[in-house]
């Protein structure tokens, strides 16, 4: 079957304004085709979308899978991986059950070198690729939570959003002693047996405000509790 259905995605909400990378996407996946002689029936596009959501949760990818079930297409063409899949368990599922349709996946940008999973040598490629993926996801996850732990042992500001019981001057935490009084409340609570729900709930039923001047939820206590730099 010589007809394809095409791929796009951009993961922040600039680029989808801007719609620069969408365009240039679009535009290789037009030529590609074109080459290709295959005829691109669409082109599914999601925009502000993180490469994190599984396929099957954005709302394009929701599309793509309802066009591939309901048309007779034997093509899905995108620029790179990522912009279809970051999780390896996902991409090689979800390619797995193109095989069986017959459906061949095409990525045209691979380090200058195009791609396709209709053969053995493009099916090699795409488990090796989706495997590396991940790996350097999961090595930046663990580089990040390295910083973070190495900021909070300093008493160093490691978000944008201060932890109850500090304020932040010049790149340092500053105790403030009014939220650390709620903090250490809210962790003695906690050890004599309370609940989240129980906790947020007294706060709130007290009048007491959160650090961002709103109510407090079980997510909020839950947070404060597992905190490492509340310990």
């Amino acid at each position: 079957m010589d007809k394809a259905i095409g791929y796009i995605r951009v993961s922040t909400e600039r680029q989808a304004n801007e719609g620069v990378s969408l365009d240039a996407q679009r535009e290789r996946l037009v030529a590609y085709a074109t080459a290709q002689g295959v005829e691109l029936m669409d082109i599914i596009t999601d925009a502000g979308v993180s490469g994190a959501t599984p396929l099957c949760r954005r709302l394009g990818g929701a599309d793509l899978l309802t066009m591939i079930r309901t048309h007779k297409v034997g093509h899905v063409i995108a620029l790179k991986l990522d912009r279809l899949f970051r999780d390896a368990a996902d991409a090689l599922n979800q390619t797995r059950e193109w095989d069986k349709g017959k459906i061949a996946l095409h990525l045209i940008d691979v380090g200058g070198q195009s791609i396709n999973t209709g053969s053995a040598m493009g099916r090699m490629f795409l488990t090796m690729m989706a495997g590396f993926a991940e790996l350097e996801r999961n090595l930046i996850s663990e580089r990040t939570a390295a910083a973070l732990q190495h900021k909070k042992s300093n008493g160093e500001v490691y978000c944008h959003h201060l932890p109850l019981g500090y304020t932040g001057l010049d790149g340092k935490l500053i105790k403030v002693d009014e939220e650390q009084i709620i903090v250490a409340e809210i962790r003695d609570m906690r050890r004599g047996g309370r609940s989240f729900h129980k906790i947020a709930a007294d706060l709130n039923g007290r009048g007491i405000i959160g650090k961002r001047g709103g109510r407090y939820y079980a997510s909020t206590i839950k947070a404060i509790c597992d905190n490492a730099i509340h310990a």
